[in-house]
């Protein structure tokens, strides 16, 4: 039914059991799996530019978390009787929502799954809701994890 399988992690527990279901998802269909974490360079605005090392590091810093996210990914994928074929991407956008449709859309991907961390009232108000603005913004089936 699926044939490529887009996986949105940052890296939390709700994006490892996110993860564990997309692997076999993926191995029950035989799809394509892409990993994806965006990186939110934007919390940096302003301070960047008085400290463009710092940017740097921050930066440096966010990428280093992605390769660990994107690891528990492929240890994921190589255990079982079939491993995995798996993708891994970074994209660096104006929000996380953005650069997983985006994402989706450019990779080809019919199914989008995510881990939601399930916030609620005005932490959610707050923060707001990246699950939502993913599932309103895309054009593919959206599977949530809690």
């Amino acid at each position: 039914m699926f044939k490529h399988i887009l996986l949105a992690t940052d890296g939390s527990a709700a994006s490892e059991h996110a993860a564990q279901i997309a692997v076999d998802m993926a191995r029950i269909h035989g799809a394509q799996l892409t990993s994806l974490y965006v990186v939110d360079p934007y919390p940096y605005l302003g301070i960047g530019e008085s400290n463009p090392l710092g940017f740097q590091s921050y930066m440096s810093a966010a990428h280093e978390h992605a390769t660990q996210a994107h690891a528990k990914v492929a240890a994921l994928c190589s255990q079982g009787s079939a491993p995995v074929a798996l993708a891994t991407r970074i994209s660096e956008d104006l929000t996380a929502s953005e650069g997983i449709v985006t994402t989706a859309t450019d990779e080809g991907a019919d199914l989008i799954v995510m881990g939601s961390h399930g916030r609620t009232g005005l932490a959610r108000l707050v923060v707001g809701s990246v699950t939502a603005k993913v599932l309103s913004a895309a054009s593919i089936p959206v599977l949530i994890t809690r």
